[in-house]
Protein backbone atom coordinates (compact mmCIF):
# COMPACT_ATOMS: atom_id res chain seq x y z
CA UNK A 1 0.00 0.00 0.00
CA UNK A 2 1.43 3.34 -1.21
CA UNK A 3 1.96 6.13 1.38
CA UNK A 4 1.24 10.03 0.90
CA UNK A 5 4.55 10.77 -0.20
CA UNK A 6 4.30 8.00 -2.91
CA UNK A 7 1.09 8.77 -3.94
CA UNK A 8 2.49 12.22 -4.28
CA UNK A 9 4.98 11.68 -6.13
CA UNK A 10 2.66 9.66 -8.83
CA UNK A 11 -0.28 12.85 -8.65
CA UNK A 12 3.13 15.18 -9.48
CA UNK A 13 3.95 13.32 -12.34
CA UNK A 14 0.51 12.76 -13.82
CA UNK A 15 -0.03 16.18 -13.38
CA UNK A 16 3.33 16.84 -15.26
CA UNK A 17 2.40 14.32 -18.28
CA UNK A 18 -1.35 15.90 -18.31
CA UNK A 19 0.58 18.87 -19.00
CA UNK A 20 3.07 17.61 -21.50
CA UNK A 21 0.51 15.88 -23.43
CA UNK A 22 -1.91 18.89 -23.85
CA UNK A 23 1.54 20.94 -25.02
CA UNK A 24 1.33 22.93 -21.87
CA UNK A 25 4.03 23.91 -19.35
CA UNK A 26 4.19 21.51 -16.67
CA UNK A 27 4.90 24.75 -14.50
CA UNK A 28 1.89 26.37 -16.09
CA UNK A 29 -0.44 23.92 -13.42
CA UNK A 30 -0.25 24.11 -9.84
CA UNK A 31 -1.28 21.16 -7.62
CA UNK A 32 -3.15 21.80 -4.84
CA UNK A 33 -3.17 18.93 -2.50
CA UNK A 34 -6.19 18.94 -0.49
CA UNK A 35 -5.71 18.44 3.40
CA UNK A 36 -9.28 18.87 4.95
CA UNK A 37 -9.95 16.64 7.58
CA UNK A 38 -6.27 15.35 7.83
CA UNK A 39 -4.25 16.33 10.72
CA UNK A 40 -0.97 18.04 11.37
CA UNK A 41 0.35 14.38 11.55
CA UNK A 42 -0.72 13.31 8.82
CA UNK A 43 0.05 16.69 6.77
CA UNK A 44 3.40 16.50 7.65
CA UNK A 45 5.11 14.04 5.09
CA UNK A 46 3.26 15.80 2.67
CA UNK A 47 5.37 18.68 3.66
CA UNK A 48 8.60 16.90 4.04
CA UNK A 49 8.33 15.27 0.18
CA UNK A 50 8.41 19.10 -0.78
CA UNK A 51 4.63 19.73 -1.32
CA UNK A 52 4.01 23.65 -0.35
CA UNK A 53 0.79 24.46 -2.08
CA UNK A 54 -1.85 22.86 0.56
CA UNK A 55 -6.26 24.12 0.24
CA UNK A 56 -8.34 23.86 2.99
CA UNK A 57 -12.86 23.91 3.26
CA UNK A 58 -13.30 25.57 6.60
CA UNK A 59 -11.04 28.25 8.34
CA UNK A 60 -11.39 26.85 12.25
CA UNK A 61 -10.53 23.64 10.43
CA UNK A 62 -7.45 25.41 9.37
CA UNK A 63 -6.82 27.90 12.50
CA UNK A 64 -6.34 24.23 14.39
CA UNK A 65 -3.19 23.27 12.68
CA UNK A 66 -1.74 25.53 9.71
CA UNK A 67 -0.05 28.13 12.09
CA UNK A 68 2.13 25.52 14.25
CA UNK A 69 2.76 23.65 10.66
CA UNK A 70 3.69 27.08 8.78
CA UNK A 71 6.39 27.64 11.74
CA UNK A 72 8.30 24.59 10.61
CA UNK A 73 7.74 25.43 6.89
CA UNK A 74 6.99 28.80 6.29
CA UNK A 75 7.24 28.57 2.48
CA UNK A 76 3.64 27.05 2.13
CA UNK A 77 0.97 29.11 0.59
CA UNK A 78 -2.26 28.14 1.70
CA UNK A 79 -5.95 27.95 -0.37
CA UNK A 80 -9.00 28.34 0.98
CA UNK A 81 -11.48 26.01 -1.65
CA UNK A 82 -14.29 25.75 1.24
CA UNK A 83 -17.53 28.29 1.27
CA UNK A 84 -17.01 31.61 3.08
CA UNK A 85 -18.85 33.04 5.56
CA UNK A 86 -19.03 36.51 6.00
CA UNK A 87 -18.67 36.23 9.34
CA UNK A 88 -15.31 34.52 9.06
CA UNK A 89 -13.90 36.92 6.56
CA UNK A 90 -11.35 38.45 8.89
CA UNK A 91 -9.71 35.35 9.83
CA UNK A 92 -9.71 34.23 6.48
CA UNK A 93 -7.96 37.17 5.02
CA UNK A 94 -5.44 36.52 8.14
CA UNK A 95 -4.77 32.72 7.63
CA UNK A 96 -5.23 31.99 3.68
CA UNK A 97 -2.72 33.23 0.85
CA UNK A 98 -5.46 32.39 -1.78
CA UNK A 99 -9.74 32.30 -1.85
CA UNK A 100 -11.18 30.02 -4.40
CA UNK A 101 -15.07 30.97 -2.87
CA UNK A 102 -15.75 34.68 -3.47
CA UNK A 103 -19.48 34.04 -4.66
CA UNK A 104 -21.68 36.94 -3.43
CA UNK A 105 -22.15 40.79 -3.08
CA UNK A 106 -22.31 40.86 0.68
CA UNK A 107 -19.03 38.67 0.46
CA UNK A 108 -16.95 40.87 -1.61
CA UNK A 109 -17.94 44.01 -0.10
CA UNK A 110 -16.26 41.95 3.38
CA UNK A 111 -13.11 41.14 1.61
CA UNK A 112 -12.20 43.92 0.33
CA UNK A 113 -12.88 46.18 3.85
CA UNK A 114 -10.73 43.31 5.87
CA UNK A 115 -8.02 43.46 2.58
CA UNK A 116 -7.65 47.20 3.35
CA UNK A 117 -7.97 47.10 7.00
CA UNK A 118 -5.08 43.96 7.45
CA UNK A 119 -2.94 45.20 4.72
CA UNK A 120 -3.02 41.77 3.00
CA UNK A 121 -4.14 40.89 -0.82
CA UNK A 122 -5.05 37.24 -0.94
CA UNK A 123 -5.29 36.18 -4.69
CA UNK A 124 -9.33 35.73 -5.23
CA UNK A 125 -11.17 32.85 -7.49
CA UNK A 126 -14.55 33.85 -8.12
CA UNK A 127 -16.74 30.20 -7.83
CA UNK A 128 -19.00 29.78 -10.83
CA UNK A 129 -21.96 27.08 -9.77
CA UNK A 130 -21.83 25.68 -13.50
CA UNK A 131 -23.91 22.89 -12.70
CA UNK A 132 -26.53 25.18 -11.60
CA UNK A 133 -27.25 23.19 -8.29
CA UNK A 134 -29.02 24.45 -5.89
CA UNK A 135 -27.17 22.69 -2.70
CA UNK A 136 -23.79 24.04 -3.77
CA UNK A 137 -22.53 27.80 -4.27
CA UNK A 138 -21.26 29.49 -6.47
CA UNK A 139 -22.86 32.27 -9.10
CA UNK A 140 -24.73 31.17 -11.93
CA UNK A 141 -22.92 31.05 -15.05
CA UNK A 142 -24.71 33.82 -16.64
CA UNK A 143 -23.65 35.99 -13.61
CA UNK A 144 -20.48 35.08 -13.60
CA UNK A 145 -18.78 37.44 -15.46
CA UNK A 146 -21.11 40.81 -14.47
CA UNK A 147 -19.83 39.51 -11.01
CA UNK A 148 -16.26 39.86 -11.84
CA UNK A 149 -16.69 43.08 -13.30
CA UNK A 150 -18.51 44.35 -9.91
CA UNK A 151 -15.83 42.76 -8.03
CA UNK A 152 -13.54 44.96 -9.57
CA UNK A 153 -15.18 48.32 -10.32
CA UNK A 154 -17.72 48.79 -7.05
CA UNK A 155 -15.19 46.75 -4.37
CA UNK A 156 -11.50 47.56 -5.89
CA UNK A 157 -11.11 43.65 -5.78
CA UNK A 158 -8.55 42.04 -8.12
CA UNK A 159 -9.98 38.86 -9.36
CA UNK A 160 -7.43 36.41 -10.54
CA UNK A 161 -9.68 33.31 -11.73
CA UNK A 162 -12.52 31.44 -11.82
CA UNK A 163 -13.19 28.30 -9.88
CA UNK A 164 -15.83 25.72 -9.99
CA UNK A 165 -16.95 21.83 -8.83
CA UNK A 166 -18.89 19.87 -11.19
CA UNK A 167 -21.65 17.73 -10.39
CA UNK A 168 -20.36 14.50 -9.54
CA UNK A 169 -22.40 12.25 -11.38
CA UNK A 170 -21.88 14.34 -14.57
CA UNK A 171 -19.08 14.28 -17.56
CA UNK A 172 -16.99 17.49 -16.17
CA UNK A 173 -15.54 18.10 -19.57
CA UNK A 174 -17.76 20.40 -20.72
CA UNK A 175 -18.43 21.92 -17.15
CA UNK A 176 -14.42 22.63 -17.66
CA UNK A 177 -15.00 24.16 -20.89
CA UNK A 178 -17.90 26.24 -19.84
CA UNK A 179 -15.54 27.85 -16.90
CA UNK A 180 -12.69 28.23 -19.53
CA UNK A 181 -14.97 30.08 -21.92
CA UNK A 182 -16.12 32.29 -18.96
CA UNK A 183 -13.02 32.88 -17.86
CA UNK A 184 -11.93 34.46 -21.77
CA UNK A 185 -15.02 36.59 -21.23
CA UNK A 186 -14.07 38.02 -17.66
CA UNK A 187 -10.74 38.82 -18.66
CA UNK A 188 -9.08 36.14 -16.08
CA UNK A 189 -6.17 33.90 -16.63
CA UNK A 190 -6.34 31.45 -13.92
CA UNK A 191 -8.99 28.33 -13.63
CA UNK A 192 -9.29 26.21 -10.61
CA UNK A 193 -10.90 23.00 -11.89
CA UNK A 194 -10.10 19.49 -11.37
CA UNK A 195 -10.19 17.23 -8.10
CA UNK A 196 -8.42 13.34 -7.34
CA UNK A 197 -10.90 11.49 -10.09
CA UNK A 198 -10.95 14.23 -13.29
CA UNK A 199 -7.36 16.78 -12.97
CA UNK A 200 -6.24 14.85 -16.36
CA UNK A 201 -9.49 16.16 -17.94
CA UNK A 202 -9.18 19.61 -16.03
CA UNK A 203 -5.52 20.15 -17.42
CA UNK A 204 -6.04 19.10 -20.90
CA UNK A 205 -9.19 21.95 -20.67
CA UNK A 206 -6.68 24.71 -19.29
CA UNK A 207 -6.51 24.13 -15.57
CA UNK A 208 -4.07 26.17 -14.10
CA UNK A 209 -5.08 24.84 -10.24
CA UNK A 210 -6.21 21.71 -10.00
CA UNK A 211 -7.05 20.52 -6.00
CA UNK A 212 -6.72 16.80 -5.36
CA UNK A 213 -6.89 15.50 -1.90
CA UNK A 214 -7.91 11.34 -1.89
CA UNK A 215 -4.97 10.71 -4.48
CA UNK A 216 -2.38 12.06 -2.40
CA UNK A 217 -3.75 11.53 1.20
CA UNK A 218 -5.73 8.75 0.99
CA UNK A 219 -10.05 7.94 1.99
CA UNK A 220 -10.60 10.09 4.00
CA UNK A 221 -12.46 8.69 7.30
Amino acid sequence: MLDAQSRLAEVKAAVAASAKSAARAPGGVTLIAVSKTFSADEIRPVLEAGQRTFGENRVQESEGKWPALRQEFPEVELHLIGPLQSNKTADAVALFDVIHTVDREKLAKALAREMASQGRKPGLFVQVNTGGEDQKAGVAPKEAVAFVKRCREVHGLTIDGLMCIPPFDENPGPHFALLRKLAGEAGVEKLSMGMSGDFETAIALGATHVRVGSAIFGARG
